[in-house]
C-alpha cells in the first residue's frame, strides 16, 4: 500500500537491511496520522479501561455493585478528535477500508489481553438492527471480530430502536435491553465492538449471554470515550 489511508498522502517507508531481508508489513497511515492517534497507556481501570489512578473508577464500583454483567473491557485509544473522525468516516460514510487502520493494535490486544489467558474464548460482534445494517452497509463491530483469526460467533440478535448515541447517559442505562439471543453459547465470550461510552451496549449484550448459559463475558473496544 503506497498511500496514507486516510490522509491519501504518499507513504515513505525507509530502505533497510531489516526490511529488506525480511518480509516486514507496511504501515497503512502516514507518521502524521498516526501520531493523532493516543494509544491509552499508564494506569487505567481495571474495570473499563478509563486513565485511572485507582484499581477501579466510581461507574464500575457503581456497575459491581449492581451486579456487572462483564468482568472488563480492554480499549486501545483515546476517543479523541481525530479516532471521532476516522470511526464516524469508516462506520458511517461507508469508507470500509479503514478498518485496516485499528487491525495491528486490535490483534495485538486480543492476543496479549484475552487469547494467552483464554484459550476457548468466542468472539461475537454487537449485532445491529435490520434497518440500521441496510443503512450502513455493514456491522463494524463484526468487521472488527473478524480480523481476529478467530471464529466469529454470531449469536445476538438486534431489534429496531433508536440510535443508542442519541440518548443521553440516564436514558440509556434505563432502556430496555435490545438484544436478543438466537442461539447458546456455552463458553467464555469476548464481545468485540468500536467505541466504549457509558459501557451500556456491552453490558446488555453480556445480560443475554449470560442468561443464556456463557459462564463469563469480557469486551475489546478499539476507543474509550
Amino acid at each position: 500500500m503506497n498511500v496514507c489511508l486516510y490522509c491519501y498522502k504518499q507513504l515513505e517507508k525507509p530502505l533497510t537491511w531489516s526490511n529488506w531481508l525480511t518480509v516486514e508489513k507496511s504501515p497503512v497511515l502516514c507518521s502524521s496520522c498516526a501520531d493523532k492517534l493516543e494509544i491509552i497507556s499508564g494506569e487505567r481501570c481495571e474495570g473499563c479501561s478509563r486513565e485511572w489512578s485507582g484499581k477501579m473508577c466510581l461507574d464500575c464500583q457503581q456497575w459491581r455493585e449492581l451486579g456487572d454483567n462483564i468482568e472488563k473491557n480492554y480499549s486501545i485509544f483515546r476517543y479523541n478528535d481525530s479516532i471521532r473522525e476516522m470511526i464516524s468516516q469508516w462506520k458511517f460514510r461507508g469508507d470500509y477500508i479503514l478498518r485496516e487502520i485499528f487491525r495491528s493494535d486490535l490483534k495485538k490486544a486480543f492476543e496479549t489481553q484475552f487469547a494467552e489467558k483464554h484459550s476457548a474464548i468466542a468472539i461475537v460482534p454487537v449485532p445491529l438492527s435490520e434497518k440500521r445494517m441496510q443503512e450502513r452497509g455493514f456491522n463494524q463491530s463484526q468487521a472488527l471480530a473478524e480480523m481476529l483469526d478467530t471464529p466469529v460467533k454470531q449469536v445476538l440478535a438486534r431489534r429496531s430502536g433508536e440510535k443508542q448515541a442519541i440518548n443521553d447517559r440516564k436514558t440509556r442505562l434505563k432502556r430496555d435491553n435490545p438484544f436478543y439471543i438466537t442461539e447458546p453459547l456455552h463458553q467464555t465470550a469476548l464481545i468485540v465492538d468500536d467505541i466504549y461510552t457509558t459501557g451500556t451496549t456491552v453490558r446488555q449484550a453480556a445480560q443475554q449471554l449470560k442468561l443464556h448459559g456463557c459462564p463469563a463475558v469480557y469486551a475489546l473496544t478499539v476507543a474509550r470515550s
